[in-house]
């Protein structure tokens, strides 16, 4: 039973201040946007894995898998409909040892544990039936689906090249599964074929010009079966960690047209055993390795432009479920938020966290759906920030690091401060650059309505607690298991905003002008 704090510990507030803050001018400018999201560029995913699936001996999915997952827990539903929608990707190593049982396909097995087999389970099977509740279940809870295919079927691996799966995709059983789909009216956004099968792969791989050819196939099986434009799922892909010259490849294969949405994971806090996790999250030049794959996968959405741009189609930080002491804690905040914000500035269009439960990465628990500290960043992330990337700039201590974009509600801009370090705070105040002044100084803002502020903090100031406070109140589930209210601290707008050391603050300014922003 969790104990329920109705305030955070004044200790925390008393920590806050005995660093002498550092003053930070933010400049924003706001003439014109760097890049633009989807308006759902929050994801989530949830996985295939079974309850017996195991690493660094613990096995921490239970029963959070596709095909076990309760479907009617009220946090669980709340959860979901508290972001009004919620964009969840279906996926995950096991999509490409999926059947489904329509059509053809009789027989629906269990996955078993099998060593020799794809990441050591057997065949597993998603039986209509499960399809039709999960679909009442996205309906109820108003969810924007993306489901992942089985890129494996009908091949075989090969004899002299290990890991490597040779032969055309055969893809009658995904077109018996599209025609039942479509005969219950069950609403699909997109279909991501195979789940990281780029480049060296992971557990299994695809060549590029193999996969190129079959992605072809794919699109004219959705265009012959979703004959209305407007209803048309995307197809997106390939859904695996970048490698240049296969994505390349691929895309020159595959030509301009037919992929829709070009997908790619993220896994780069290493292994979730790895004991320097925290030290990678807090150090920022680590944090900024990760831009050289989003600087990559944007230039070639640049050179082949894809009409919904990159994706990233899951992002865990720590591979193979998480880290159990720190993916579920508030630190992990400081990896995940900062790669919201690189990745917006890239124009990554959709970023989806793996997983909304199961393993030690879920932004649920995976047994309670209480919601871990991650879930509170995201949400507000949904809530304030929009689809406009603005570019800031500053001068002060790596530490700090901020994002802007316009604000989702308009007018005004929404930014999020986060601030890596243990000891300092900032103290931010704001220039607006303005094209029209270049070469001049950037002018002070200060504003006249007062500022919209959300502080994020650990609950007792060790940034390995699992409760969150927002604005001092800890972030838990109501008695009717809803989200709680999250209101912002409104500030005068001729004060600085402060960042306490190592919290996360959103920060909405109603009245700044960013002609972007109009």
């Amino acid at each position: 039973m969790y104990f329920k704090f109705t305030f955070c510990p004044i200790i925390l507030l008393l920590w806050a201040s005995l660093s002498f803050p550092q003053n930070v001018n933010v400049v924003i400018h706001g003439a014109a946007s760097i890049a633009k999201t989807d308006d759902n560029f929050v994801c989530v995913t949830l996985d295939w894995w079974p309850a017996e699936k195991c690493d660094y001996n613990q096995c921490p999915w239970g029963k959070a898998g596709i095909l076990n997952l309760d479907l009617r827990y009220g946090a669980l539903i709340n959860a979901i409909k508290a972001f009004n929608p919620l964009r969840i990707k279906i996926g995950g190593s096991l999509q490409d040892n999926v059947v489904y049982k329509v059509g053809e396909v009789s027989s629906c097995p269990n996955f078993m544990k099998r060593e020799d087999d794809l990441f050591g389970f057997s065949q597993g099977c998603l039986s209509m039936e499960r399809w039709d509740q999960l679909n009442r279940f996205f309906n109820h809870t108003g969810v924007k689906l993306t489901f992942g295919l089985n890129a494996l079927f009908g091949r075989n691996e090969s004899q002299t090249e290990k890991g490597l799966w040779i032969g055309d995709w055969q893809p009658q059983n995904t077109r018996d599964f599209m025609q039942y789909t479509i005969s219950k009216g069950y609403k699909v956004d997109s279909y991501e074929f195979g789940n990281q099968l780029s480049g060296s792969g992971m557990g299994a791989k695809v060549d590029a010009k193999q996969y190129g050819k079959d992605v072809i196939v794919l699109k004219n099986l959705v265009k012959e079966l979703y004959a209305h434009p407007e209803t048309q799922p995307k197809v997106l892909g390939p859904g695996g960690f970048y490698e240049e010259k296969w994505f390349n490849t691929f895309l020159e294969v595959s030509r301009q047209g037919i992929v829709d949405g070009l997908t790619h994971h993220i896994y780069n806090l290493g292994p979730g055993d790895d004991p320097n996790m925290m030290n990678k999250i807090l150090d920022p030049s680590y944090l900024n390795q990760v831009s050289q794959t989003y600087k990559g996968v944007s230039d070639v959405v640049n050179k082949f432009r894809p009409q919904l741009g990159a994706w990233v189609s899951e992002l865990g930080g720590a591979l193979n479920g998480g880290s159990k002491d720190v993916s579920r804690t508030f630190a992990d905040g400081f990896w995940y938020l900062d790669q919201m914000g690189m990745a917006s500035t890239y124009d990554q269009k959709v970023f989806c966290r793996q997983a909304l439960i199961g393993g030690n990465y879920g932004l649920l628990n995976a047994t309670t759906f209480v919601p871990n500290p991650d879930y509170y960043g995201a949400l507000l992330w949904h809530r304030l920030m929009g689809s406009t990337v603005l570019a800031v700039t500053k001068e002060s201590d790596p530490n700090l690091r901020v994002y802007a974009h316009c604000a989702k509600k308009k007018p005004g801009v929404s930014l999020i401060f986060i601030n890596l370090s243990k000891d300092r705070s900032f103290n931010i105040t704001f220039s607006n650059a303005k094209p029209e002044d270049a070469g001049k100084p950037n002018y002070e803002f200060v504003g006249k309505q007062n500022r919209e502020e959300y502080h994020l903090r650990a609950l007792t100031g060790d940034t390995k607690d699992d409760i969150v406070c927002l604005n001092d109140v800890p972030m838990v589930q109501t008695d009717s298991e809803d989200i709680p209210a999250m209101d912002p601290k409104l500030v005068d707008a001729s004060t600085p905003i402060s960042i306490a050391a190592q919290s996360i603050a959103y920060v909405t300014i109603r009245d700044f002008e960013a002609p972007a922003c109009v």
